[in-house]
């Protein structure tokens, strides 16, 4: 696959409603709960995130493999085992090499089974189309997730601490030490940012932002493609 292939129309389709159109966040208003559960710091949210986008890309490929193999009366039940077996391989992997960040995390990796967002992907995409599209839509999908998750966390971490990637480097590994930085000296904080419900307003902010931005492109493009008035045509006549 070349970076032709990957601008082709499809792929750029899937990746504008991953990312924008119908994110799993901001437009579906799907899984809320690790979303606010560990979102307290952006290295949280980008260490959740890329977790779920490394399920969400194995289990796309492997069930668009073997969606022939698969019989239709029992594909749920077969998809559930199989993004389990997948989630259990992604906890071990970080309980073995990231453990700061698997006891961060804790039971919320576990939970990324009943992420809906990854089953209904598996459902309504995998189970019908190519490995490689979707293999893409499985990381794009994933990648709006993680996106919405870091940005939440900026924000929070951001208004409650007044750092941003706090502690990196101790959850992601010394690579991530040059994202550690600190924006307000001598902050003391603001508590209620960095509980669930400060998470819930947080969202909803960013939730209104995304629809007001898409409100005012509407609005551009129907003033671009608007007719001119019967007046000022008759006038040039």
């Amino acid at each position: 696959m070349n970076i032709a292939h990957l601008l082709s129309e499809p792929y750029r389709k899937i990746a504008k409603e991953a990312l924008w159109d119908n994110n799993v966040v901001l437009t579906q208003n799907l899984a809320l709960c690790p979303l606010l559960a560990v979102t307290g710091t952006a290295s949280n949210g980008l260490g959740m995130g890329i977790a779920t986008m490394a399920v969400m890309v194995a289990s796309n490929a492997a069930v668009s493999v073997s969606r022939h193999m698969i019989p239709s009366e029992i594909r749920i039940p077969i998809f559930v085992l199989l993004i389990a077996a997948l989630v259990t391989f992604v906890d071990l992997c970080l309980n073995a090499w990231m453990h700061e960040l698997h006891k961060v995390l804790g039971l919320f990796i576990p939970l990324i089974v009943t992420n809906c967002v990854i089953l209904g992907r598996a459902e309504s995409f995998a189970y019908k189309n190519s490995v490689l599209l979707s293999a893409w839509d499985g990381f794009m999908m994933g990648l709006g997730f993680t996106l919405a998750m870091v940005v939440l966390g900026a924000f929070r971490e951001i208004s409650s601490a007044g750092t941003l990637f706090s502690h990196a480097s101790v959850l992601l590994g010394e690579g991530f030490r040059f994202m550690e930085t600190t924006l307000i000296q001598d902050y003391r904080g603001f508590l209620l940012t960095a509980l669930p419900p400060g998470g819930f307003v947080m969202l909803g902010l960013m939730v209104a932002i995304k629809r007001l931005i898409e409100q005012r492109l509407i609005a551009q493009s129907v003033s671009v493609v608007s007719p001119r008035p019967i007046a000022d045509a008759v006038e040039e006549v």
